[in-house]
């Protein structure tokens, strides 16, 4: 999972979240939530947590059945979305060249407006969301 930092980075250069069942997010602060809860993991499931769109073409969360705490649901624009390598790699796409293993790290090559490009990280999840941030940023 790529850290909050650089999952904020992807969302500020312009990273446009569709949320399906499985990809996992967190919550920006607001006035509505806790300090505390800015380090939990949520789940998007079709038992728990699904993404609905409003009649005016809003995309929330809806929390079904949540009773740790009273929170129905939030727009998009409020969570945080930690997307998992394999989601990375694809939002990649064709800029996506090869994925190395280092002694110490992982090196992901991406070739963005047409120069061969390296990103290094221990994390290979980190290592991909670099290149996609630099891929989204050079495309605005």
């Amino acid at each position: 999972m790529i850290s909050r930092d650089l999952a904020i980075a992807l969302k500020e250069a312009g990273l446009r979240w569709h949320p399906e069942s499985g990809d996992r997010f967190q919550l920006a602060l607001s006035s509505d939530v806790e300090p505390e809860v800015e380090a939990d993991v949520f789940t998007v499931s079709d038992m728990t947590i699904e993404s609905r769109r409003t009649p005016s073409g809003v995309t929330i969360l809806a929390f079904n059945g949540t009773t740790e705490w009273a929170l129905d649901a939030v727009s998009v624009e409020e969570a945080i979305w930690l997307p998992a390598e394999e989601q990375l790699r694809e939002l990649l796409r064709g800029a996506f060249r090869s994925l190395r293993r280092l002694p110490d790290a992982y090196e992901v090559e991406a070739e963005i407006a047409g120069e061969r490009l390296r990103f290094e990280h221990p994390d290979a999840s980190e290592a991909y969301g670099m290149a996609l941030l630099e891929l989204v940023t050079r495309s605005r």
